[in-house]
């Protein structure tokens, strides 16, 4: 079934078989997030907590992008001001979700693609997917915790590499870092990620969840922490003259100029 909640058209909730799919419909933006849009997952990651029939969750993207992060110009009229927001609040529900998480990735993963990856316990992935975080390159800092979780997932230098160049990384190299799980080639990805699914909504549902809770909640309060320390500087930057400069020229497809900021 689909459940309609909020928008819709861009955010497409499906159940079947113990898992619920949250899939990114806006493939003419190349799936770009805009708050409506968490606000409509925060509601699908809370029915799927509360429901004993889910299982597990899949994030996916429609089309040939898996997501090309926040929506810029809905972004900029719709601040992160507060812990409401509901990127933040969306941020938080993924951090506390109990039951596994799944990412499949086909091409590009931009931005907060790339960074709540970080909260996904499996990552699949198309030889085509590809991995930025360009926030320095917007006159921004890391986000959704992944100056707290990059690091330890991929090594302190990758991450440095990643977050203070916006590093293009391939889907060859997220394997060999530990961004993904598994590459799967495109022409096999519905049915591998159908058997992947199956065989996880087929275990013990408590065991997987304990299994995950040893894992991750040791993490949990320095990740939390880590989101609202970023919120912080993020909002800071973003009112910063170099951000100014930054979004303009993204508006005006041009490079930006930053050789006046010292």
């Amino acid at each position: 079934m689909t459940t309609e909640n909020g928008a819709a058209e861009h955010i497409l909730v499906s159940q079947e078989d113990g898992i619920m799919t949250i899939e990114f419909n806006r493939p003419d933006k190349k799936n770009a997030l805009t708050h409506t849009m968490y606000n409509t997952m925060i509601d699908a990651l809370e029915q799927a907590e509360a429901e004993s029939t889910v299982r597990a969750l899949c994030f996916r993207g429609a089309g040939t992008c898996f997501t090309s992060g926040n929506d810029l110009k809905d972004f900029l009229a719709n601040p992160p001001s507060d812990e409401q927001s509901p990127v933040m609040r969306f941020l938080h529900t993924l951090i506390d979700l109990k039951k596994p998480i799944v990412a499949v990735v086909q091409g590009p993963a931009i931005g907060i693609g790339t960074t709540m990856l970080l909260h996904c316990d499996i990552v699949l992935a198309t030889p085509n997917a590809a991995f930025q975080t360009p926030f320095t390159k917007l006159a921004l800092c890391p986000e959704a915790g992944s100056s707290f979780l990059l690091p330890r997932v991929v090594g302190m230098t990758r991450a440095l590499s990643m977050l203070l160049t916006s590093q293009n990384i391939d889907a060859n190299t997220a394997v060999q870092w530990g961004l993904v799980t598994e590459l799967i080639p495109s022409i096999l990805l519905d049915t591998t990620v159908q058997e992947r699914l199956a065989a996880l909504a087929a275990l013990p549902p408590e065991a997987v969840r304990v299994a995950k809770a040893l894992i991750r909640d040791p993490l949990r309060d320095a990740t939390h922490d880590a989101v609202e320390q970023e919120a912080v500087q993020f909002m800071q930057r973003l009112t910063s003259d170099e951000a100014a400069e930054a979004m303009q020229a993204f508006l005006e497809k041009r490079t930006p100029d930053f050789s006046r900021f010292g």
